[in-house]
């Protein structure tokens, strides 16, 4: 099991659209994260500096091609349409990045 800790920027105007997005999440999406291999998923928000904190725990051998496999999936294109004008990714993020990835630093069960 691998631990994965993201971040991204939520614009302003878009907060309660979000929450109220996730508030619901779509069915064929939380099948699709179980599907790729990803447990305890959470987001957070920070407020006002209105960023977003993802963590989950990836459970498979290959996590590249469970991305793929998310990113190909034409309900999950649907669902990143709607979400990803929502967020503002940090200038900082690695090439290719949408969320940047976090380093852990630290852990205790």
């Amino acid at each position: 099991m691998r631990r994965m800790g993201m971040v991204v920027g939520l614009k302003p105007e878009k907060i309660a659209e979000y929450k109220a997005l996730h508030a619901a999440v779509w069915p064929e999406i939380l099948a699709l994260i179980s599907e790729c291999n990803i447990t305890n998923y959470s987001i957070f928000l920070k407020e006002p500096e209105n960023l977003l904190f993802g963590y989950w725990e990836y459970t498979g051998d290959d996590f590249d091609a469970d991305m793929a496999k998310m990113a190909a999936h034409p309900k999950n294109k649907e669902w990143w349409a709607v979400c990803m004008p929502q967020q503002q990714p940090l200038e900082t993020r690695k090439p290719g990045e949408w969320w940047a990835m976090m380093e852990e630093v630290f852990h205790h069960d």
